[in-house]
């Protein structure tokens, strides 16, 4: 019998246990991404990512479809978001660095919401100030990325709810409490800003389609536990005279310690943005491996990358040349490092990430409104 604590739960509330994406393809009811489509994202793209070579970005629904659409030219838009209800770690900027390469290779507009309604109704710790507090650093994160304000709209739900709520509305008649209890596990206790969050994060799905009066296609990059939001939003898509939103899901980043990912609320399983360099490097000193008992013992047999989680970093962030991770993984698997030295060298790469990565986050401090949503209220129906 499985340990309890090794049982996969993924929804969007929760992650935890011992992950199988080809479980969760088959219970999702999303395509795994096969060689043919990445060829085909890698020639519209003239460029290739690591994340699609390695499998990290690894299913979809739909994209075929968007890619057919786009070379008819009907452009498509991105969407994808940030529920803010704590500091932006490292697992978090993966997806959005993604983001922005296909956002750039595609040419097109991303619309990037900030779910801080959400936070607040479904975490009873948080204040309406936190919640604020927190959509303004994550906001500083994402930028610092390099977003251009020509084509990146970033949506803060309480802050732009006039611009979302017609939309919602509309979302809201065609949703019924027995699908979102279905698909959520929402109960009798759970309050009704829960259970009307949905409708508001399906909008931007619709929102340049209905501000400019053309029905344009949407894909969302996101993380798989999200997936439940899109199937409520796809399943009232064509009701309301809308494409299904298509996406294109990804891994996720492994935390520091022993399975699992990284997470907000476990300060040692993750590294935070905003962490000092010193205390990202006694982070990494202090994380999980894939050694052996003895250096002996590592020297003769070698360590298993495949359950280390210095090697998971290098694999979703720090080495994006593959032959760098093929030279570090023969060290591993052949006893020629042993896992103190390779922390030593993961540890100044992220030091110097994170303090490259804050140095950005200052520049951007004032230009946060030029990403605003609220520039698009002067476009509407135009």
């Amino acid at each position: 019998m499985s340990d309890e604590k090794d049982e996969m739960i993924v929804t969007p509330f929760e992650v935890r246990g011992i992950l199988d994406y080809d479980r969760l393809i088959e219970e999702f009811g999303t395509q795994r991404i096969n060689k043919k489509l990445k060829e085909r994202i890698y020639k519209i793209a003239g460029d290739r990512h690591f994340l699609l070579e390695r499998d990290l970005f690894f299913s979809h629904r739909d994209l075929d479809w968007v890619l057919n659409e786009y070379e008819k030219k009907n452009p498509f838009i991105i969407y994808t978001g940030r529920g803010p209800s704590g500091h932006t770690h490292i697992g978090h900027l993966v997806p959005w660095m993604f983001t922005k390469w296909f956002q750039d290779r595609m040419k097109t507009r991303l619309y990037f919401q900030m779910t801080n309604d959400e936070k607040y109704f479904f975490n009873a710790h948080l204040s309406l100030e936190d919640v604020k507090r927190y959509t303004y650093e994550n906001t500083l994160d994402l930028l610092a990325l390099g977003f251009n304000p020509e084509d990146t709209y970033i949506i803060q739900d309480i802050e732009h709810i006039g611009l979302l709520y017609e939309i919602a509305v509309e979302v809201a008649r065609k949703v019924t409490f027995s699908t979102v209890k279905a698909t959520f596990g929402f109960d009798n206790s759970t309050n009704i800003g829960s259970i009307w969050h949905p409708a508001i994060q399906a909008v931007p799905a619709f929102l340049h389609s209905w501000i400019y009066g053309r029905n344009t296609p949407c894909i969302i990059p996101c993380a798989i536990d999200q997936d439940p939001f899109w199937r409520v939003t796809r399943d009232v898509a064509e009701k309301l005279g809308y494409y299904k939103p298509a996406s294109i899901q990804c891994m996720f980043v492994p935390g520091l310690k022993e399975g699992g990912k990284m997470s907000a609320s476990d300060p040692m399983s993750a590294v935070f943005t905003t962490d000092t360099p010193k205390a990202a490097k006694k982070k990494v000193m202090a994380a999980f491996t894939g050694g052996r008992t003895t250096v002996e013992e590592q020297r003769r047999l070698g360590a298993n990358p495949d359950i280390c989680s210095v090697f998971k970093y290098y694999n979703f962030l720090f080495m994006p040349d593959n032959k760098d991770l093929a030279d570090i993984e023969h060290k591993c698997r052949s006893g020629e490092i042993l896992c103190g030295e390779c922390k030593q060298i993961l540890a100044p790469m992220m030091m110097e990430f994170l303090e490259k990565h804050q140095a950005a986050r200052e520049e951007v401090k004032d230009r946060v409104e030029d990403f605003s949503a609220s520039r698009l209220r002067d476009d509407i129906r135009k």
